[in-house]
């Protein structure tokens, strides 16, 4: 018998309650769940007609809740506490464009405590 050890990891969003809180208000009931390409495509698919995976995806369920799916195998580079912030401007109603892009600076901001690049969406990590 062989043993196998899978190495996962872990995806941390720093602050998440309290970013949560800022967003949306103490009151939303918000899931969050992380995924994988197979999930994210199926859902993809169904709910919005694309098939293919994606990054992120919200879903608003009621004026006080939603759900928000990050695909961890399409981090490609965002933060993800960006992209949480990012689909939580989504539940209270943002689209994409300059405001939605001014306020994701602002939180990113304001939560990781310095000034932050954004090249139109991305958080880029130095690549090796």
């Amino acid at each position: 018998m062989s043993s196998k050890s899978s190495a996962r990891s872990v995806v941390r969003i720093p602050k998440q309650k309290a970013i949560k809180e800022k967003i949306l208000g103490k009151d939303y009931e918000l899931s969050l769940v992380f995924c994988k390409d197979t999930l994210s495509r199926k859902l993809n698919r169904i709910y919005r007609g694309k098939d293919k995976p994606t990054n992120i995806l919200s879903f608003p369920l009621s004026k006080n809740s939603g759900e928000i799916f990050i695909n961890t195998d399409r981090l490609d580079g965002f933060s993800p506490t960006y992209l949480f912030i990012h689909g939580l401007l989504h539940l209270k109603g943002m689209q994409h464009g300059v405001k939605m892009d001014n306020e994701e600076k602002r939180f990113l901001k304001l939560f990781n405590g310095k000034k932050e690049h954004l090249s139109r969406h991305r958080y880029r990590k130095s690549k090796r």
